[in-house]
């Protein structure tokens, strides 16, 4: 990370848990990041870890809700021309619009753990005007896992915190695996019900 990052961090670190929610909202840094040095910050006792769990859980889910209001007033057209000051470029959307459609409103709560899709997954909920309080609800049942293991990852490492990407590894990947998995389970639920239905 370069000097602009640990600036950034070393600013929202004095605004306490609020930074915590900032940083996760305007998605400058990584999440993960965020949160590793959330995680650093309790293990010195600057913050706690329920106030950062809560701070997370708030900054990531209006980052999202942003990227939703974008795409259920804004639709593609916005999201094409102005995307990349958001960092989401064409094919993220053109991935995260196949999985939506693909495998319906479900795949709000499975994507938030896989990379390239879970940051641009609510554009098309909000395209395809999806309930907000159903993609609220499904986001922060995302969130909360997520936000709570960069905290504990972060309390852990100490000040090798930075490492949290690459000690992340090994707990993401049965993650992506499981969600995945209730992906699959809802899916084939969803079309049993169909079946019935006719």
């Amino acid at each position: 990370m370069g000097t602009l990052f640990y600036s950034i961090l070393d600013w929202l670190a004095g605004l306490g848990y609020f930074g915590v929610a900032i940083g996760l909202m305007i998605e400058i840094i990584p999440s993960e990041i965020v949160l590793g040095y959330g995680g650093y910050l309790i293990s010195l006792g600057k913050i706690n870890f329920f106030g950062a769990l809560l701070a997370g859980t708030i900054g990531g889910t209006i980052a999202q809700l942003f990227l939703y209001w974008i795409g259920y007033y804004g639709g593609r057209p916005v999201l094409e021309k102005y995307g990349k000051y958001l960092l989401i470029r064409k094919k993220h959307l053109d991935l995260s619009e196949k999985w939506f459609q693909r495998y319906g409103p479900g795949v709000i709560f499975s994507a938030r753990f896989i990379p390239v899709v879970r940051h641009a997954i609510s554009i098309p909920a909000g395209i395809a005007k999806m309930s907000v309080w159903r993609f609220t609800g499904y986001t922060v049942a995302a969130i909360i896992p997520w936000t709570i293991l960069f905290l504990n990852l972060g309390m852990r490492l100490g000040g090798n915190w930075k490492e949290v990407k690459e000690k992340a590894q090994p707990f993401v990947v049965p993650l992506i695996v499981i969600f995945i998995i209730v992906m699959v389970v809802y899916i084939l639920v969803k079309r049993k019900g169909k079946k019935e239905i006719v």
